[in-house]
């Protein structure tokens, strides 16, 4: 028994990784839902301001809200949560309502490799070459099963290339935010909690300013009927989706390296196989394929 407490403690950056991605793959079900009524700059700055006063719900009884911090890790988490999760995450809603959530998952798979590049270059960080097969062969099973024809999948063709080019620039951003995001936690005494917030306020504050740049019109769609099924829906989006979630990969960047967290961060799509099943839906033999040649990836990544 000790010998598998001390192995998961030596893995805790990949396993809080896959548990991100178990409750994103979740909250990304809500947030497709959410989507088709409320826009998606709109969604993001609900999702993180919610998440912001939940943050600060648990920091301030813990005592662990004020108190000294590195004003470097201030400002890169700032700015990877402006990068991450005020344009990368609002892109990804976009790109969601174009091309639907299976083409989309397709480009978010660049975001493991583009973290891993980002890590080499700007931190020097090196991976093994067994770190870098699983991530190969992790994004080639991802990749394998959300490429799959499905005949519902939403997006008319004059839609295409505005969901790519959102697709393209959610993959960018969440890679960079990483990336900024790996650096403070690795380099400061920065607690996953608080850098969940810090990270969060940072993508509020861009939302804030880019809705009021644009005049983008607020709460329209809380008049329609069945606004509050929507709140609910979002509410238990930002609890799984935003306050734990983000939290987990806080924790998971903290203690992986960036290419392995945000690889384990992006297997979210094969925790949908068995949502699905579970709600009825047939799955295909090439989606358990796909996800058993993910997974011998993922047992590679938490050997390298």
């Amino acid at each position: 028994m000790d010998q598998f407490f001390i192995l998961l403690t030596s893995v805790k950056g990949q396993t809080a990784a896959l548990c991100a991605a178990l409750l994103w793959a979740a909250a990304t079900v809500l947030y497709g839902r959410i989507g088709r009524l409320v826009a998606p700059l709109e969604m993001n700055l609900l999702k993180n301001l919610i998440a912001i006063a939940m943050l600060l719900a648990t920091l301030i009884p813990l005592g662990n809200l004020f108190g000294p911090i590195d004003f470097l890790a201030v400002w890169l988490l700032l700015l990877s949560g402006a990068l991450g999760l005020g344009l990368g995450d609002t892109a990804y809603f976009e790109a969601l309502k174009c091309i639907g959530p299976r083409r989309v998952l397709l480009i978010m798979i660049l975001a493991p490799p583009l973290t891993g590049i980002g890590a080499h270059l700007l931190m020097a960080e090196k991976l093994s070459a067994v770190a870098w097969l699983g991530i190969l062969v992790t994004v080639c099973g991802v990749a394998w099963v959300i490429t799959e024809r499905v005949k519902q999948d939403p997006g008319s063709d004059d839609q295409t290339l505005r969901g790519i080019a959102f697709g393209l620039t959610a993959a960018a951003a969440q890679a960079g935010g990483a990336v900024l995001s790996h650096a403070a936690m690795v380099h400061t005494a920065v607690t996953p909690l608080r850098s969940s917030l810090l990270r969060l306020l940072g993508g509020a504050v861009v939302l804030v300013a880019w809705m009021a740049w644009i005049r983008h019109p607020v709460g329209r769609w809380n008049r329609q009927a069945g606004s509050k099924r929507l709140w609910a829906m979002l509410l238990w989006a930002v609890i799984i989706g935003t306050y734990l979630g983000i939290w987990l990969q806080q924790i998971s960047l903290k203690y992986a390296a960036a290419g392995i967290a945000q690889t384990l961060f992006a297997t979210s799509p094969l925790f949908v196989i068995p949502m699905a099943a579970l709600m009825g839906e047939r799955i295909s033999l090439r989606a358990v394929l796909g996800a058993l040649l993910a997974l011998a990836g993922v047992a590679l990544l938490f050997c390298g």
